[in-house]
């Protein structure tokens, strides 16, 4: 389905048409790339325990690409994204951590298809919540919550990921290798 609306290098958010240079629209893209990059990390998952959760962060986002579809002065508060969310999300982190023995240094991503994929989900949120940041210095009041829930969310990926790699190995293949801790 097209409309060649677009075709000109302008499309609709609710109550106005921007450009699609426009920093709301590269958020929504950064968002929605976020959401199949999770989708990814979900079909290739090992642990169905987690499953629910990725797929609820999914609906949330569209929720959140929803919230900022509307201009401010239109928005209907339902399409506000709420603390809750973000209560879920550390009740969610809190979870999956109790599951999970965290590396104590940085980890190089790839030692499963699932954790790479989840590995590269986080990496795409943390580019919106940096969006996000942007956003919110210039014209643009942006919801707090979003922000939060993306910072949240990119440490519920970093574990679920931890997870999948260790239900499937030895556990991640650390930063700083065996070799180079030893000359240290």
């Amino acid at each position: 389905m097209y409309t060649a609306k677009g075709d000109k290098g302008s499309t609709d958010l609710l109550g106005e048409r921007v450009g699609k240079d426009d920093p709301r629209i590269d958020l929504m893209g950064a968002l929605d790339e976020s959401t199949s990059s999770i989708g990814l990390g979900r079909a290739h998952a090992t642990i169905d325990a987690w499953r629910p959760l990725l797929i609820q962060a999914q609906r949330d986002l569209y929720q959140v690409m929803a919230e900022l579809a509307f201009v401010d002065e239109i928005r209907p508060d339902a399409y506000r994204l709420k603390h809750d969310r973000v209560d879920w999300l550390e009740a969610s982190i809190a979870e999956v951590e109790a599951t999970v023995t965290l590396p104590p240094q940085f980890v190089i991503a790839g030692d499963t298809v699932a954790g790479a994929a989840l590995d590269v989900a986080r990496t795409v949120v943390r580019r919106a919540e940096r969006q996000v940041v942007g956003l919110d210095a210039s014209r643009h009041t942006l919801n707090p919550e979003i922000l939060r829930y993306l910072n949240r969310l990119s440490t519920l990926l970093f574990i679920i990921a931890r997870a999948e790699d260790l239900a499937s190995n030895d556990g991640p293949r650390l930063a700083k290798s065996e070799r180079r801790k030893a000359r240290e």
